[in-house]
């Protein structure tokens, strides 16, 4: 059902002004638990919050449930992608140390190779100042091009032709890793914005029914109770 909650609100979501959108305030996990122990709390009272105060309990009393379908839903794509680019950042540092090794191995076969061509050494040199992540994606594929474009002085040396087709393969997978793997990612993801979005939609309507039911029993201990936010609660 969470995920036909998901698209249900998804439009809702989407349209929410987005300066309403914040960081959640307490875990994803606690705010939806609280959230049905609110509904099954509230639905006792619903005819009583109804009579007495006019309450939307169609839109803020059962649409809880659907509003936490949906924030539990957005929760499991977001807890998706943090361990993809998790794992994106693991792989980046294993194709990191192959692929700095076979920059290090072509430089060294090409100015070797190339010792009488200063042209291409100028360009060798070029290269080979780059020290960033982004230096070594652009520099296998400078290196690959480079490297097929004069192939005559590398077949005298014996080199494998082939590394320079692997490189090329490395430049474009490394680049898609790091894509990946860059913590912009993590700041930016339009999957943790939608997350962020249906925990202010299921808030409001918590909040919304907190207000209600502590001003309709406001003198009746044991069902204001039921209103109150144990997660604060406990905190103070």
């Amino acid at each position: 059902m969470s995920q036909e909650h998901y698209q249900t609100k998804l439009e809702i979501l989407e349209a929410l002004p987005k300066d309403l959108i914040k960081k959640p305030d307490l875990p994803i996990d606690t705010a939806i638990q609280e959230a049905e122990n609110r509904y099954v709390w509230a639905k006792q009272d619903a005819d009583i919050l109804v009579k007495q105060i006019n309450f939307d309990w169609i839109g803020c009393g059962e649409d809880l449930i659907v509003r936490a379908g949906a924030l539990r839903y957005a929760q499991s794509l977001w807890e998706q992608e943090r361990k993809s680019i998790g794992e994106a950042k693991k792989l980046w540092k294993e194709k990191a140390l192959i692929a700095l090794a076979l920059r290090g191995e072509l430089l060294a076969a090409f100015k070797y190779a190339y010792h009488n061509r200063n042209d291409l050494l100028s360009i060798l040199k070029t290269i080979s100042k780059g020290k960033k992540n982004t230096d070594v994606i652009q520099d296998l594929s400078d290196l690959s091009t480079l490297g097929a474009n004069n192939t005559k002085e590398l077949k005298v040396i014996n080199f494998d032709i082939n590394k320079l087709e692997k490189a090329a393969l490395l430049s474009k997978e490394m680049a898609t890793l790091l894509a990946k793997a860059n913590a912009e990612t993590l700041k930016n993801s339009t999957v943790k914005d939608i997350r962020n979005r249906a925990y202010i939609h299921l808030k409001e309507a918590m909040d919304a029914l907190s207000r209600a039911g502590k001003y309709v029993f406001k003198d009746n201990p044991d069902r204001f109770k039921g209103y109150i936010n144990q997660y604060y609660k406990k905190k103070r």
